[in-house]
């Protein structure tokens, strides 16, 4: 079958990378791709939320399935968009409805849905700019740290962790009045700061009920070592997680999976693609986060790693309604990804800067993400640049040659994190 993958970032190259592997695959197209997805896939300089130009490279290249990489299109409803149109009915979408993206589009409405299907969650409250002075009352009645969440989409980084009141406080009327966050922020929960360990739980839901769990991941949101500094998009990811053994992971399956499935269901929510669980290890007992609704980054590139099965055979069970027949086979190495950033990052940053030492043959997956080819050299084209991945018998040995890689890839500012995976060592010893 024909296969076009929607999306530009590292998450889309490892999806092309596995997707290529695949026997049910004849021809992959990436929208718009990057360097990388470029060396396993075709390119189409195609936008993410260009719905008309994509369902006519649909009908031009004969696409059998949509894998819909990002959020935002599926909360702009691509899904919706492709279902409506006759000539794109028979491409099977691999992404939730516009009403299932809103479990990532709206943390209102996410939290509503949990509190209703009794999914443990942090206590939370919602103010909007005309509830204002509500909001900093309420403020006064919280324990600290508290969490401030913009409700929109903020590319990871509408959540803010107050330490005290007063920054609490400035940070809901810079949220609300003055929109630090765009429109995502016209609506803003406060909610309990949860104590524990995170990890991202990743599941694919067919829409009928049956679903499979796929590996568990850790990532790291914060630019600096030892999580300092502002949140990123992610600065890497470690897959297995050691704290999610078998009893904990079947404790989120009852409590979280679910209830979430089965809610979605009751809800009449067509949710055929990822539901990304973030969740808190509170003293053995999970408690969600955040959902989201699409595979995340960094974990895709230390997940994907990690499963044998075709991942196309996958899909088209998610997109039948036979997941339910389904079991993953998961490779028991240790994937380690350690992101490689663009200097500034996640502030302003330089593009355009040539990229050495790609082209080394190394024991490692090297995924793009934010890379194009300018005058035939491999340049910088974002602030999260280059993903390196390696999967090892542990984690210590994955680690060791990640950085070992990390080190030789080279381009004028480039940074990244030496202390991924440090935390879960400890934990081990």
């Amino acid at each position: 079958m024909n296969i076009l993958i929607i999306g530009s970032g590292g998450r889309e190259h490892t999806l092309a990378w596995k997707i290529a592997q695949s026997k049910r695959c004849d021809q992959l197209y990436v929208a718009p791709g990057n360097a990388g997805t470029a060396s396993v896939a075709t390119n189409v300089n195609i936008g993410v939320s260009d719905f008309k130009n994509l369902s006519n490279l649909c009908v031009e290249k004969q696409i059998h399935m949509v894998i819909v990489g990002p959020e935002v299109p599926l909360v702009e409803g691509i899904k919706d968009f492709y279902a409506a149109d006759s000539a794109l009915q028979h491409i099977s979408v691999i992404g939730p409805d516009k009403a299932g993206a809103q479990l990532e589009g709206s943390k209102d409405f996410s939290k509503d849905f949990m509190n209703k299907y009794g999914i443990p969650t942090a206590q939370s409250r919602t103010f909007t700019k005309d509830t204002l002075e509500e909001g900093l009352e309420y403020l006064n009645g919280q324990s600290l740290p508290i969490v401030l969440k913009a409700d929109g989409l903020a590319a990871g980084k509408g959540v803010v962790i107050a330490e005290s009141l007063k920054d609490a406080q400035d940070t809901l009327r810079d949220m609300l009045e003055n929109a630090l966050f765009g429109d995502a922020s016209s609506k803003v929960l406060i909610e309990d700061f949860l104590t524990g360990i995170e990890l991202s739980v990743f599941v694919l839901t067919d829409g009928k009920g049956g679903y499979v769990i796929l590996p568990e991941a850790k990532d790291y949101k914060r630019i600096g070592e030892g999580d300092t500094g502002p949140n990123t998009g992610g600065m890497g990811a470690i897959s297995p997680v050691p704290f999610a053994d078998a009893a904990f992971m079947s404790s989120v399956e009852e409590l979280v999976i679910k209830p979430t499935v089965d809610g979605l269901i009751t809800e009449s929510i067509d949710f055929v693609g990822f539901l990304f669980i973030g969740l808190m290890n509170d003293n053995g007992h999970p408690k969600v986060i955040e959902y989201n609704v699409r595979m995340g980054d960094p974990e895709t590139e230390a997940v994907i790693p990690r499963i044998k099965n075709d991942l196309v055979e996958i899909f088209e069970a998610t997109a039948n309604g036979t997941l339910d027949q389904q079991t993953i086979e998961i490779d028991d190495r240790t994937a380690v990804t350690v992101m490689m950033v663009s200097e500034g990052y996640p502030g302003s940053y330089d593009k355009g800067r040539v990229i050495s030492g790609l082209d080394i043959k190394r024991d490692n997956l090297i995924f793009h993400a934010g890379t194009i080819v300018q005058e035939g050299s491999i340049v910088n084209n974002g602030g999260r640049v280059i993903a390196v991945t390696t999967l090892d018998k542990d984690m210590q040995s994955a680690l060791e040659k990640t950085y070992s890689t990390a080190s030789d890839i080279k381009w004028e500012g480039v940074n990244f994190r030496t202390d991924i995976g440090q935390d879960l060592l400890k934990l081990n010893k």
